[in-house]
């Protein structure tokens, strides 16, 4: 008798124990549903951004068509990526096309002295910064939820239950670091 409440015992702990470790996953797998959503919003602001300041530019500096061009087909590019990887991907090309706008206009002092360009500007860095803070909060919690997924006895649950690792939204640290080429 004794040995059969110690066997139901200590099944029914594990089984709480595989509840709580799922409950848990599921959380985690949430929070980064969740914090990659934030980056969507925010992506799509600055998609929303970056037409008007292309036009904007094009006012004062309408020789460079094949800046323009570059810089409309990556937010292309970007609005239809899918999957974390190639997001990020198309998310860093974009942003090397924008720095390079941006070093054109440093050429037109009428265009870099207009309000429009100027709040455009303003609203598209305060865009990026959340875009920055939106990614480490994205990331935070995919490392929370691949630190759960690989942990020993978790991942035995995580595994069974079909938890998987995700992959973390990573921006070209080379591509960040290089001075874009403007060509005349």
């Amino acid at each position: 008798m004794n040995t059969t409440y110690i066997i139901l015992s200590v099944v029914g702990l594990v089984i709480l124990w595989v509840i709580l470790s799922y409950n848990r996953l599921v959380v985690l797998r949430n929070r980064v549903k969740e914090a990659f959503s934030d980056i969507d919003v925010q992506l799509k602001r600055r998609y929303d951004l970056i037409p008007n300041l292309v036009e904007t530019v094009k006012g004062y500096a309408s020789h460079e068509r094949e800046l323009f061009e570059k810089v409309t087909q990556a937010r292309s590019n970007a609005m239809q990526a899918q999957g974390v990887h190639d997001k990020a991907v198309a998310e860093n090309m974009l942003s090397q096309t924008l720095k390079s706008l941006f070093a054109v206009t440093e050429n037109y002092p009428d265009l870099k002295a207009s309000v429009n360009f100027l709040e455009l500007q303003r609203e598209l860095r305060d865009t990026e910064d959340k875009i920055q803070a939106s990614r480490r909060f994205y990331n935070t919690n995919v490392l929370s939820l691949n630190t759960g997924v690989e942990s020993f006895p978790v991942n035995l649950v995580a595994g069974t239950l079909g938890f998987a690792k995700e992959e973390f939204f990573e921006i070209d640290e080379a591509a960040e670091r290089k001075t874009p080429q403007v060509k005349f």
